[in-house]
């Protein structure tokens, strides 16, 4: 009976465990996605900077120019706040599976 109990313990903790790297694949594609949005805004702004020759700010392109600034500017701040926020919860569920292995002897050879 307490062989049994005992494996229970094992079984709970491993899918513990697996939940926990589950959502941090999730916090890693997040990642990625906050990276994605992170670099759009750069490659606009390169390509409005490569071809600032041909156009006149002040006088042509300004009321074009102002919203597409914005709208980089908060696909910047999106980026980087999905970027934070993944970070922190990675960070939070690698502590999370290390006390786990702290606690678990038996089981931390089995834990990456």
């Amino acid at each position: 009976m307490d062989h049994e109990k005992k494996t229970d313990l094992e079984t709970i903790i491993l899918g513990e465990v697996q939940l926990l790297l589950a959502e941090k694949r999730t916090s890693l594609a997040a990642m990625r996605t906050g990276i994605a949005v992170f670099a759009l805004p750069l490659a606009v702004i390169s390509i409005l900077i490569a071809t600032s020759k041909y156009y006149d700010v002040t006088q042509h392109v300004m009321y074009l120019l102002m919203p597409l600034l914005f709208l980089c500017g908060s696909l910047f701040l999106l980026g980087s706040y999905l970027i934070i926020r993944s970070m922190i919860r990675l960070r939070r569920h690698d502590k999370h599976i290390s006390a786990i292995k702290r606690e678990q002897n038996t089981l931390a050879e089995f834990i990456y």
